[in-house]
């Protein structure tokens, strides 16, 4: 077992666990059996399911596991993503408006957790992250969510410019959080279907998102500091949201 994911190893285990739909974030092959026809089928199923794929060293096989690995270990993730379009879609049949709230350049596994929680407590209707480059599911994602990942849908979306068209062409208003606005996220009316974009501390919403958005918004800061910390600053408008509403 891996510190921060399901680890499973050998050819068949990992074989199954491809072909059994878990969510599988990596497959690790030994560098040494690049060519072991053996790990062809493996490798060709992992692209056609666009499941990233590595080969490294026997020292990085020997620190996820120490079992008879048989030159591939995977690491699978503790929770089972959802398909973005079906959550979408299931949301707009329910009683009251969906409220997403959208992930963007977000690596940090404690904010991201932070956020789970947030969006657990709020009524978020699912979260949506990049299939690549966003925080990963750990240990510490777990811990500091309280086990919220478990119970609010996260749905994993190749390229995220298109998941936005998605929510607008389904009617859901694409409100992106920057500090670099001039309009006062009280002042949008969050209470309609919404999808909430947030980006990370180091680079923000990239700016292909911020043009693309419905509405750009911030929060009002008094102090010297400019900016919040992104989990401080989700959890606030998550909130505005559901004050909206009730």
């Amino acid at each position: 077992m891996g510190k921060d994911s399901d680890v499973i190893f050998g050819i068949h285990s990992v074989f199954e666990a491809v072909k059994s739909g878990k969510t599988v974030e990596k497959v690790f092959f030994l560098k040494s059996r690049i060519l072991s026809p053996s790990l062809n089928s493996l490798r060709e199923n992992l692209k056609d399911l666009k499941i990233p794929f590595s080969y490294v060293p026997i020292e990085k096989i020997k620190r996820l596991t120490k079992g008879n690995h048989q030159g591939v270990v995977a690491k699978v993730s503790p929770v089972l993503f959802h398909d973005f379009e079906v959550l979408v879609n299931q949301s707009l049949d329910a009683d009251i408006p969906p409220i997403f709230l959208v992930l963007d350049q977000l690596t940090d596994v404690r904010n991201f957790g932070s956020l789970v929680r947030t969006s657990e407590c709020a009524g978020v209707t699912g979260i949506i992250i990049k299939s690549r480059g966003s925080a990963p599911i750990t240990s510490d994602t777990i811990k500091t969510s309280s086990g919220a990942v478990f119970n609010v849908p996260i749905a994993k979306i190749d390229n995220l410019k298109d998941a936005v068209f998605y929510l607008q062409a389904s009617g859901i208003k694409v409100v992106a959080t920057t500090e670099k606005a001039s309009q006062l996220i009280y002042d949008v009316n969050l209470s309609i279907p919404t999808a909430i974009v947030v980006g990370s501390e180091e680079r923000g919403i990239s700016p292909l998102i911020l043009k693309q958005a419905d509405t750009i918004a911030k929060l009002p800061v008094a102090g010297k500091i400019e900016s919040l910390n992104v989990a401080v600053a989700g959890g606030i408008i998550l909130f505005e949201v559901l004050r909206q509403r009730l």
